[in-house]
């Protein structure tokens, strides 16, 4: 792709021509489902540690792609979400990555204030489930302490998590 192509926005992403294009090619294509969306995990760059899993939308992924700054569709609030834009934790993207069919995204990122999740820990990822024989016990906290209060940093703001 040429810096004259690489200007305007759909020329980011390639049609979908081909099984040996999708799978071997050098071409971006990627597939979006029946709402327009992607699945991104998003991994601490350093650690490797899981910290998200997200949706992007045409226009979050080439946010992301341009700015290097991760970007996502939220689909509680139906709006492009620029991550740590209200709360400061940005994650800087070091590595993009596309899987074998073009239907997920990996992102790496290094994230500004240490922490992802809108609940105050580090990662979303901060319960585990019991499976086999302790399948029946609750839930087990990884993280413990939260690495900034919700409150202070969202205020009123609603809370992004649907029932």
């Amino acid at each position: 792709m040429n810096k004259e192509t690489a200007s305007s926005d759909s020329a980011l992403f390639a049609a979908r021509r081909s099984i040996e294009q999708v799978e071997e090619g050098e071409e971006l294509a990627p597939k979006f489902d029946e709402r327009g969306l992607i699945t991104c995990v998003t991994t601490d760059a350093q650690s490797g540690e899981v910290l998200m899993l997200g949706y992007m939308n045409r226009e979050a992924l080439e946010a992301t792609i341009r700015s290097g700054e991760a970007h996502y569709w939220s689909r509680s609030r139906q709006a492009l979400w620029h991550k740590g834009a209200t709360s400061g934790l940005i994650q800087q993207v070091r590595e993009i990555r596309v899987d074998d069919d073009q239907d997920a995204i990996w992102l790496r990122v290094d994230i500004r204030g240490g922490a992802s999740c809108h609940v105050g820990y580090r990662s979303c990822f901060y319960r585990i489930v019991p499976h086999g024989p302790d399948a029946a016990q609750p839930l087990e906290f990884a993280e413990r302490e939260k690495v900034f209060d919700p409150l202070e940093v969202y205020g009123d703001a609603p809370n992004p998590t649907q029932l």
